[in-house]
This record gives structure tokens, sequence and C-alpha cells, in this order.
């Protein structure tokens, strides 16, 4: 590493992009940070955050991801430990430079220090949860109040893990012992979940939000596919498997959107199981006893208070009971990326802001509901500023909606029950996607329809747009299908609806109906719904016009 050799040959080492992009392995690892280009091989196994964000932006400008998630401090040691040289090519895009400028401005205000209450109210709400629950347990003898307290039990889950993200981004008390205490306390001890898998689960899915190789939280196979691209049976790089898409998981996806509901009822089994698989595994833990001995706590204490039940009806339903209120907040770790725009491969950091914008979604409510969404109904801002206090997010989302409008990049926000919706619609895309037996992985549908002879052309395109219609991606004024004309470019407004997406996505066409209602962003939405599942090849711009 740079830091034994000598300090002013490093200095005036000129490094390029390309040579860069050769250092993007385990064993050799470069990364770019303002310029400065660093080998963070041996550092990587020491990372707090885990070696999966630097893997994932190796070779690579990590600027942007790295202000996001660390203070100005933490540049001193990769100055002192790694660094090598120059970038000499470097350059910065617009909308870079003014998120940066935007990240001071929130960092000289002082909001990164200043974490209002949101953590002692919540501790105390979970204290009273936890001890009303214990109280109605051992104390009455009411099914109806045992049942009532499996529902306070998850509540209490609910609001744990509000805690433990909160405290995986940012300090939630000042003193780091009292913070890590605080961290297995509600997460280990209370919820059975480890600190250290979320950590490491939660860290890979914010540098790398929505590609559907390298974030975990899209990555549920056999049970949910949120797009046809995870049929090629593609390999994860969190998990280091392939994730395939065989029989079985062909008919678990093709009922999805029926599913989803009841598999998130008891979502949480699959994060115990991570929890303990990490631990157990050879994967490098800070403080590994520390974690199995809070798990251990929670497997003890859980048992011996659902056993002082009367009776084994009693005690599956006060489990039951404490998994289905827990299962809301696994909806709405969902609700915020599955109907986003996905990729496949690895982050870009010369695009990291754009990836963020794009595959998030915000959830709108009134002020006195911010408790019940735990700062996620804010994602786009949470993204763009993970070390953010939640009690902040409000403050600062104007801010980041302003900065996508200047450079024509989305901010989607829908209401909690319009994010339920497409949330189905899109499983439900995936689902029919998925029954197709003849095409394991979808063709383009619509060019193969119009390379069709005249006489089956117009039965194989009315059969896609009715297709899409059952999906819930287009909506039609008529059913005669001799209404039917050939293909017609767009124009006027629905082109300047269009003209953003085609830059966004960087997808040549897309397909439209001239009838489609809704908002702007309604529509914006659906076409991108459409571009995700028909890839178009052609290099015009197409739309069915209704006559």
């Amino acid at each position: 590493m740079a830091a034994g050799g000598d300090k002013r040959e490093a200095e005036v080492r000129g490094i390029t992009s390309v040579e860069l992009r050769a250092h993007n392995v385990a064993s050799d690892l470069w990364i770019c940070i303002h310029g400065k280009v660093y080998d963070v091989t041996a550092w990587a196994e020491h990372h707090p955050g885990g070696d999966l964000p630097l893997l994932s932006l190796g070779g690579r400008d990590a600027t942007d991801a790295f202000v996001a998630y660390h203070p100005a401090s933490a540049w001193a040691h990769l100055d002192r430990q790694c660094f090598v040289g120059f970038l000499v090519d470097y350059h910065i895009s617009p909308v870079s430079r003014d998120y940066r400028r935007l990240l001071s401005e929130i960092s000289r205000s002082g909001f990164f220090d200043s974490k209002g209450l949101v953590a002692p109210l919540t501790l105390l709400t979970m204290l009273f949860l936890f001890s009303a629950s214990v109280a109605g347990v051992l104390f009455s003898r009411s099914t109806a109040v045992h049942a009532l307290c499996g529902g306070m039990m998850g509540l209490l889950w609910i609001q744990s893990g509000w805690m433990g993200h909160d405290s995986g981004h940012y300090r939630i008390v000042s003193d780091p012992r009292l913070n890590r205490f605080a961290q297995i306390v509600t997460g280990n001890c209370l919820t059975g979940v480890s600190i250290a898998w979320w950590k490491r689960n939660h860290n890979a899915h914010h540098i790398a939000c929505n590609s559907l190789d390298y974030d975990p939280d899209l990555q549920h196979m056999p049970f949910f596919a949120v797009s046809s691209k995870l049929f090629a049976s593609l390999t994860s790089c969190y998990y280091d498997r392939k994730m395939n898409f065989d029989a079985v998981s062909r008919f678990l996806v093709s009922y999805q959107h029926w599913t989803f509901y009841p598999v998130m009822c008891f979502a949480r089994i699959n994060l115990f199981a991570q929890s303990i698989l990490l631990l157990v595994s050879k994967v490098k833990v800070y403080n590994r006893w520390q974690e199995i001995l809070g798990v251990s706590v929670f497997w003890i204490w859980f048992p011996l208070l659902v056993s002082c039940l009367p009776n084994w009806p009693e005690r599956v339903m006060f489990v039951v009971a404490s998994f289905v209120v827990t299962g809301i907040q696994h909806v709405q770790f969902c609700l915020n990326h599955f109907s986003s725009t996905v990729y496949v491969g690895p982050p870009q950091g010369n695009n990291w802001f754009e990836k963020q914008t794009v595959g998030t979604l915000d959830i709108s409510c009134s002020p006195w509901m911010d408790w019940f969404h735990g700062g996620l109904q804010f994602q786009t801002a949470h993204h763009l500023f993970p070390r953010l206090p939640r009690c902040h997010l409000r403050k600062i989302s104007p801010f980041v909606k302003e900065l996508c409008k200047n450079h024509k990049l989305p901010y989607s926000s829908v209401s909690f029950w319009e994010a339920n919706k497409m949330t189905i619609r899109t499983l439900r895309a995936a689902a029919l996607q998925a029954r197709d037996f003849a095409k394991p992985v979808p063709k383009n549908l619509v060019w193969e329809a119009l390379k069709l002879p005249n006489d089956s052309r117009e039965k194989e395109l009315i059969g896609l747009l009715e297709m899409l219609e059952a999906c819930g991606l287009l909506k039609r004024k008529f059913s005669n299908s001799s209404k039917l004309r050939k293909p017609v470019c767009l124009t006027g407004q629905q082109k300047q609806i269009c003209e953003p997406i085609n830059e966004r996505a960087s997808l040549p066409a897309y397909i439209c109906w001239r009838t489609m209602t809704g908002s702007n962003n309604e529509i914006d939405v659906k076409l991108t719904h459409i571009a995700e599942m028909y890839k178009r090849i052609s290099s015009k711009e197409v739309q069915f016009s209704d006559g």
C-alpha cells in the first residue's frame, strides 16, 4: 500500500480511470474519493460498514457514497493509510456538484448533530409495550387480553426496528459504548435480530439501491421477483450464490401478487434465520460474541413468556399475532423499492445520486403519521443523507425535491394506499410473465408482433395490449379491435411526458396508450413499468392510437 511507500512519489503519481477500473477485486481494491485514489485492499476487512460497500464500488469514483456515509474526519484516515495518487481525468457531474453542496449546507446547519427527542421517546414507548405485554400474559386469564398482548409485542418489534435502523446509520446517543448497548438490547435481546446482520444487509442495500444482483432487499427468490430480469437466474453478489429460477420459483412467483401479504406476516422468520446464519458463518462480525449473547437472550425470554400462556392454542395465537402485526413493517420496507426502477450490475460512482432517486419511492403522509413510517416516508432524502436523524427528514425533503427538479430527475411520492397498489401491480406483472412456460425469459413481445405478417400482427398486438391492461398498466376506452391503428409517433404533451423517462432509463422507446388516464406522476410510473417489462430494440418512439 502507498502508506509504506514514498509520500512525495505518491503525491505526484497520476492514475487514469482505466487503471483505476482494473483494481476492483477483493485482493486488489482501489476507490476514488474527491479525485484522490486510495488502496483499500487491507482496510476492507476492518471497515466498520463491512467489506461489501467497498467491493461494490471498487475501481470507481465513490465520492458521493462516501460523503453520504462519512463525516469529514474519515478522510484523514484514508489520507494517512491508503493514499495512492490522483485521478488525472477526474470530473464532477453537475448533479453531483449540487448534491455535495446541499450536503455541506446541511452539515453546517448542524442537522447531523441534532438528534431531537425521537430516540428517548421511542425507548419509553418500547418499555411501555414490553411491560404491558408481559404483564398481560402473566396476570390476566383473558384470551382477548393475551391476543392483545401478542399485538403489542408486534408493535414493540416495529419500534425496535426503527431504532435499529436509526442506530445503524448514526449514533442515537452520543456515547459510542452506550449506543452499542442500546443496539444490542433493543435489537438482539428484544427482537432476536442481529444488529450486525442488519447493518451488513442494509449497507449493501443503500450502496447498490435496486440492483437486482447487488441489492439484497430485492433478492427474495423463490418467493418474489420484482422484475423478469430475475428469470435469467442471476448470481447474487451479496449471498454469493445463484438465484435459480426453477420450477418451484416459477410456481411461487406466478402467484406472488396473492401471496405477498401472507408471506409478509411471517417475514420475521427470515430475519431470525439470516441473523443466525451470519453469526455462525465465517464472515467477519465485529463483537460476534456480543451479538450471539444478545440473540440468545431473546431465545430464552420469548419462549419462556409464551410458555406462561395457559394452553397451546393461546400460545400459537400470541406468536401469530405478534408476527402479523410486525408484518406491517415488512410491507413498509418493500413499498419504497419494489415498484421503482431496477437495474443489473454494480452501482456506478458517477451516477450514484441518480440511482438513489430512481430506485426509491416516498410515502406522502401528514406529520402526525411520521411515527408510523419511522422515517421511511422520506425514502429519497434518507438514501441521499443516511446519517441524517429522521426528525429532520421532513425539513430536508423539499430541498431534495427541488434538486431533483433542477436536474430533471424523478422524485416520486404517493400515498400509502397507492404505494401498495403499485407494489402489487409490479408483482402481478412479473407473475404473469412467469406463467409463460414457452418463454421463461420474456422476449420483446411488441417488436416480435410487429415483425409478423399483416394477418397475424393485429391479433398479437391486441393480445399484448390486453395483457398490459390486465396488469393495470394501460387503460382503454373501447374494446373493438377494428379501431386499432398502426403505430404512430408520439406528439405533443405525451412526448413531453415520455422524453424525461427516455433520458433517465436510457431506453430508446416506450409503448403508450393515448387514452391512458391519471396524473403525470402516475403515467410516469406506468411507463416505467412497461419499459422494464419490454426492452425496445427499435429506434422509433411508438404508441398505439385509438383513432
